[in-house]
Parts: structure tokens; C-alpha cells; sequence
């Protein structure tokens, strides 16, 4: 296979839940993460989900689940190498990344992504939003990485860095721009309270 293939990130802990798998959740139907798939699915060749823990709990997704290869939680950095990783095996040259717990995002995620990297030179694009004070808010677990730097990732990861941007910056990133119409196309469930809003989001027809 040569193309790119998408990865669901779900390797956080959901403290802001109480903990367990928060993409697990239901929202009209449907699990958090089985709208990320179906969202995701369309738009690469290939998807894994990048989960820790018993991969079992996750069979019904019907996805190979790929867990850390760095130990103690490090963050989603950690989970785009399990990504990468996976995906050389399969012989792709980039990975398209999503959060589980974002069941709203674009449905052109990818090819906006992809576009963004090309059209700037930078190996690497990020989604991002308007934002009243920075200008743009990049959303670092909505990304286009290339295979090629899966060997790079893995020391920064031995070293120790953890954010994102920390990484990512030193490649060069691309920024692909969505604006938000109604709502925020990554709003993601972190709380009780985020549940509730996400199903006005769906009631309203607006995702």
C-alpha cells in the first residue's frame, strides 16, 4: 500500500470522566469512537486505533488496535509513533491522526490536511481554527505525519518530549485552516457537561 492511513487516538486517561474509555461512550446510537471510524474511514486506504490496555474491549470497532510502544502514558506524541509504526508495516507513507472523543470533525480532515503540507513545503500539517487571541488554534492531535519521520519521533520520545508542538515545530508544520460555522468542528467530549452539548450538536442536524 502506498497512500495514507488514519489512526484514532484514544490513549488518554479521561480523568475528566472518571476514568475508562470515554470514547466507548454512546452519542444517538453510536460510540464516540464508532463516529470517529465512520467519519475517518472514508477519507484514508487504511485505520487503526491506538489504545492501551486489553484491546479486547474494542472488538466491535472491528480495527487492529495498536498500543504504545513508550511506557507511562506520554501523551498523544506517543500515540502518533504507535501510528507510524503501524502504518510502515503497511507500507503507507502518512498517517491522518483523530482524537476518539471528537466525533464532530470534517469530513475532508485529510485531503485539507494533505493539501495544507504540500502546498507549504512542510513535512507536517496540523488542523486549526480561528482564535480571537492567537490568531490561529492549532488542534495538535488532528495532524498529517509522515512515515518517514517515525525514527526521529521515537528518540524525542526517549528524550523526553511530550508536547506536540515541542516535536512538530522543529520539522516544519503546515496549519490547515477550518472555520467554524455553528460550532467548533473539534469540539471534543471531556466532561459530563461536553456529552450533553455534544447531543444539542447532533439534535441540531449540525455536525
Amino acid at each position: 500500500m502506498s497512500g495514507t492511513c488514519g489512526v484514532i487516538l484514544a490513549g488518554g486517561l479521561s480523568r475528566r470522566m472518571g476514568g475508562g474509555d470515554k470514547g466507548l461512550l454512546e452519542l444517538g446510537g453510536l460510540s464516540l469512537m464508532e463516529r470517529v471510524r465512520d467519519r475517518l474511514a472514508p477519507q484514508v486506504e487504511a485505520m487503526a486505533l491506538n489504545a492501551n490496555g486489553d484491546p479486547a474491549r474494542f472488538a466491535e470497532l472491528g480495527l487492529p488496535v495498536v498500543a504504545d510502544s513508550v511506557e507511562g502514558f506520554a501523551g498523544p506524541l506517543a500515540g502518533v509513533l504507535a501510528g507510524l509504526d503501524w502504518a510502515a508495516g503497511q507500507g503507507a507513507t502518512h498517517i491522518v491522526t483523530a482524537a476518539a472523543d471528537t466525533p464532530f470533525f470534517p469530513r475532508d480532515l485529510a485531503d485539507r490536511l494533505r493539501t495544507a503540507a504540500e502546498s507549504s513545503g512542510q513535512p507536517i500539517a496540523l488542523a486549526a481554527t480561528p482564535d480571537p487571541e492567537r490568531g490561529l488554534a492549532r488542534h495538535p492531535t488532528f495532524g498529517y505525519w509522515p512515515v518517514a519521520l517515525r525514527e526521529d519521533l521515537r528518540r524525542a520520545l526517549a528524550e523526553g518530549t511530550r508536547k506536540v508542538v515541542a516535536w512538530t515545530d522543529r520539522h516544519g508544520t503546515a496549519a490547515a485552516r477550518f472555520d467554524c460555522a455553528g460550532h467548533d468542528p473539534f469540539f471534543n467530549v471531556n466532561t459530563p457537561e461536553d456529552m450533553i452539548r455534544a447531543k444539542e450538536i447532533l439534535k441540531e442536524g449540525a455536525a
